[in-house]
């Protein structure tokens, strides 16, 4: 049997003391994250109590089957005065008709249509609500994603934020709910068991300097203040930057504890990969020192690079086991806390999930196109888009 030399078996042991330094981290990660989210999730968001007249900005781009339902549930708010304010840039868009019948189902509502096909910037999304601004009526705004789905207390949980001065934004997260097919359950699994906890786990460390897309809020004269949607036009990841702006103003951000339900769609599992490496590169973008960092949180993936490297050590065997142990312990504490159900049968999706996040996240570092309703863009290193 050959021997190791002194200098091979002092490189094994530094090579051991390195992958156990990270895989510990990650186990401290996940169960400070875990105890985060359950106490978030006790907190009750501040009523509003002047309930200043509200305009919402909801801008379309097609019907992923699931439009109809969220709008409507928009549409029962229980709050005094509010207007909603669709955008689409084309007569054609599919998100026409669902608009018409929810005007008719909804008679009581002021849902209104906006058709306008004005570019202002790269980013379509952006010039889309840049368009409905000019039609808003009222001075509280909020801006929220077609693919959200709320409960009747929404608007009075977020303007509620906005009677405070001194607050400029206010943001809320989001929970995946999945649907039928196995590229929805992924997807779902990466908001609930990834994004949740680390966009938490980033607000306890340095004060929120940004706002998260599902739904944002502010005055109309905060946002003239820094420039209106012009200044984010060209920019992908125009919530983040919306919210950095409104920091620099001296006002705060504030997440408020108020969870809004992202519906996925069914979709292919190739389009769900192009469409989170969208969001890998725009996070590793904007925040490239942070999100490196955050590959030392994929505890699973980074075991199994050890057991490998390390032709079957026991202790990395046992890093494994440990981990994929913690994970679907954190799953089941993930799901109570937001609310939401899981299933048993889907458990061996968790290191699949873990390991797939993982591959997104290095894969994010070798390019900066991404892929957004079918057009290619170039991802500049402060974050502006152009065609690619």
């Amino acid at each position: 049997m050959p021997r190791l030399s002194l200098g091979e078996s002092e490189k094994g042991g530094d090579m051991d003391l390195i992958f156990l330094s990270a895989v510990v981290f990650a186990a401290v990660y996940w169960v400070v994250a875990y105890v985060g989210v359950a106490r978030y999730a006790r907190r009750r968001p501040r009523p509003s109590r002047e309930s200043p007249p509200v305009t919402v900005l909801k801008p379309l781009c097609g019907d992923d089957g699931q439009l109809y339902d969220n709008l409507a549930a928009l549409c029962r708010q229980d709050y005094p005065t509010f207007e909603i304010l669709c955008g689409v840039r084309a007569h054609d868009d599919a998100a026409v008709m669902v608009i018409e019948r929810l005007v008719r189902d909804f008679p009581g509502v002021e849902l209104r249509l906006i058709v306008d096909d004005r570019t202002i910037g790269t980013n379509l999304k952006v010039s889309n609500l840049a368009n409905l601004l000019r039609h808003a009526k009222h001075e509280t705004l909020m801006i929220a994603d077609a693919d959200i789905r709320v409960g009747a207390d929404y608007i009075a949980a977020v303007a509620g934020a906005l009677e405070d001065r001194h607050i400029g934004m206010v943001t809320c997260l989001y929970r995946g709910v999945a649907g039928s097919q196995l590229s929805s359950t992924l997807g779902a699994m990466y908001i609930n068991e990834w994004f949740i906890p680390a966009a938490l786990m980033g607000t306890w460390i340095e004060e929120l300097r940004h706002a998260f897309g599902a739904t944002i809020a502010c005055r109309r004269d905060t946002l003239e203040a820094i420039g209106g949607f012009e200044a984010v036009a060209d920019h992908l990841a125009d919530d983040y930057m919306l919210g950095r702006m409104v920091h620099r103003l001296g006002l705060r951000v504030v997440l408020v504890p108020y969870l809004v339900d992202n519906v996925i769609p069914d979709t292919s599992l190739s389009a769900l990969a192009l469409h989170e490496l969208r969001w890998a590169r725009t996070f590793r973008t904007l925040r490239p020192l942070s999100y490196f960092c955050s590959l030392f949180t994929f505890g699973i993936p980074v075991s199994l690079i050890w057991l490998a490297v390390s032709l079957g050590s026991p202790l990395a065997g046992m890093a494994v086991l440990a981990h994929v142990g913690l994970r679907c312990v954190g799953r089941l504490v993930l799901a109570r806390a937001l609310g939401h159900d899981v299933r048993g049968r889907d458990v061996w999706l968790v290191p699949v999930r873990d390991v797939l996040s993982f591959v997104v996240a290095l894969a994010s570092f070798l390019g900066r196109t991404v892929r957004w309703n079918d057009a290619e863009l170039y991802v500049h290193p402060d974050g502006r888009v152009e065609s690619a």
